[in-house]
């Protein structure tokens, strides 16, 4: 049995990711991540709207594929986020975590629209026959 020594094993958390390396990874991932975000906002949600024609249940149908979107992106980023932060990839990190904030913002503001316009009418008793 050969036993490596101490200084030849390579943890991914025992020393800090290299500039070049960090650098390498961080910029094509922000620019993927970011470009499918707003790639997605225009021709993923705002074509399926647009196609809809006024149709309610179309619209409602796009909206919620959107934020089923939305969620799995920011899911997917954080987890990547929390990879980069093992592997002490600092600008990787950094980068994942503004893709995060967009994402976040982005289904928040589709949430806060949804709920906006399936907002029950006014003096509506939640579980009544008629609401």
């Amino acid at each position: 049995m050969t036993d490596i020594p101490a200084q030849g094993r390579r943890r991914p958390w025992s020393h800090r990711t290299r500039l070049g390396v960090d650098l390498a990874f961080t910029i094509p991932l922000f620019l993927l991540e970011a470009g499918w975000l707003a790639l997605d906002a225009v021709y993923g949600y705002g074509l399926d709207v647009w196609a809809a024609q006024g149709e309610q249940w179309e619209i409602d149908a796009a909206s919620l594929a959107y934020m089923g979107r939305l969620r799995t992106l920011l899911i997917t980023v954080l987890i990547l986020a929390v990879l980069a932060a093992v592997s002490r990839a600092r600008w990787t990190v950094i980068a994942h975590l503004l893709v995060a904030l967009l994402a976040g913002g982005a289904l928040m503001a589709t949430q806060h629209d949804w709920d906006r316009s399936h907002a029950p009418p006014p003096g509506c008793v939640r579980y009544s026959a008629n609401c």
